[in-house]
């Protein structure tokens, strides 16, 4: 061999023992974890995933030294590896669903989730976790068998009682729902989240006066929260209280000028009124905000009837169709179209569908009207 081969092979040799000899041991890495060097530990785990790529506990450790210095989309990708490596190392379900869950990706962390409760059943962290992922995603009968046992767990946390009763509450488990209203204002009778969200499970069961007295009560409690006085004026407009109805709109108003909301039932008010010129303003600007408010295209419908106005008036009420096809007012002003536009056929088939959704005595309900709150972080 001669003298330059046998320099090349020595510098190689030399090279990947320098190499190895810089490749961190999962010793070193965990003491780096221990002293808080999180990043340099983060540099060590993957150097060693590298140097180990088939290592299911290098790609763990990888992916809670991420998750510590709330990297979470990379902690993803290394506890999806170390999982696909090895799907029984301990923790790794509830580390992967909990960097899903602090992202917002409350549906990709519903899986890992399940799984880690298969593993630890007792597990109250997990239960909280499971419980507001489903509510996020709107299962919330899965959401409250949760909340339920993570509630239990902990009496004193109001925001996790809130969300129990409001899962409740959305899967129309109204005992359920009230028992957790009351046990919140037994705890804090000023609650003014509480007063509302009992108000709505109220309207839910047809108690409509006593709804509005629970938002009377978080009116007074809190008059600038937002949607308690939306939530109030709904219930007057339901029960055609529309001078307190209009009073409360326009306070909602002062307190969020763009509530889409508000200005749609304000500007219902203002057509019932007659003042079709105010009442155009208002329903346009509330389209413009929010393009799903059904009584807003189905009022504007009317009022283009008024006017003459017959595309424009089919196109908005075709959209307040799609929104909804099954309220009665909508078919009704349709009716009221083809009859004025001499569809007469067109027009009895819709008066017909007007008979058949009364007979059904179907209405929409404050419930569907508010927003829904956001889980709260673990």
């Amino acid at each position: 061999m001669n003298k330059w081969k046998l320099f090349c092979l020595f510098a190689a040799l030399l090279s990947s023992g320098i190499a190895s000899a810089q490749t961190p041991t999962p010793s070193q890495a965990l003491a780096l974890e221990q002293q808080g060097r999180l990043p340099e530990a983060a540099q060590a785990w993957q150097a060693i995933t590298r140097q180990s790529p088939q290592d299911a506990a290098a790609f763990a450790s990888l992916g809670l030294v991420l998750s510590r210095q709330g990297k979470y989309q990379e902690a993803v990708p290394a506890y999806k590896k170390a999982l696909s490596l090895n799907p029984k190392l301990p923790g790794i379900h509830l580390n992967l669903g909990l960097a899903e869950f602090k992202q917002g990706h409350l549906q990709e962390a519903i899986a890992p989730l399940r799984a880690a409760l298969a593993a630890d059943p007792q597990s109250i962290q997990v239960q909280t976790l499971l419980g507001l992922s489903c509510y996020g995603t709107k299962r919330f009968a899965e959401a409250a068998k949760y909340l339920k046992v993570a509630a239990q767990a902990d009496p004193g946390n109001t925001e996790l009682h809130q969300v129990l009763a409001q899962s409740c509450l959305r899967a129309k488990d109204n005992a359920c729902a009230l028992e957790e209203f009351k046990k919140i204002l037994e705890q804090n009778p000023n609650s003014a989240q509480a007063h509302m969200l009992l108000g709505e499970a109220l309207d839910n069961l047809g108690k409509t006066p006593e709804a509005i007295e629970e938002f009377r009560a978080a009116a007074q409690v809190a008059p600038n929260e937002p949607n308690v006085n939306f939530g109030l004026g709904y219930l007057y407009w339901r029960v055609h209280e529309y001078d307190n109805a209009k009073a409360a709109f326009e306070r909602e108003l002062a307190v969020e000028p763009d509530h889409a909301q508000a200005l749609a039932y304000l500007g219902d008010i203002e057509m019932k009124a007659a003042d079709l010129e105010k009442a155009a303003t208002l329903l346009k600007k509330a389209v413009q905000l929010n393009s799903d408010i059904r009584i807003a295209y189905a009022d504007l419908g009317s009022i283009y009837i008024d006017q003459k106005q017959y595309p424009e008036a089919l196109a908005a009420l075709k959209k307040a169709l799609k929104l909804d096809p099954d309220q009665p007012d909508t078919h009704f002003r349709l009716g009221r179209l083809y009859r004025a536009m001499g569809n007469t056929t067109a027009a009895d088939q819709e008066f017909a569908k007007v008979k058949e959704l009364n007979k059904r005595g179907q209405q929409e309900n404050l419930l569907e009207k508010m927003p829904g709150s956001s889980p709260p972080s673990p």
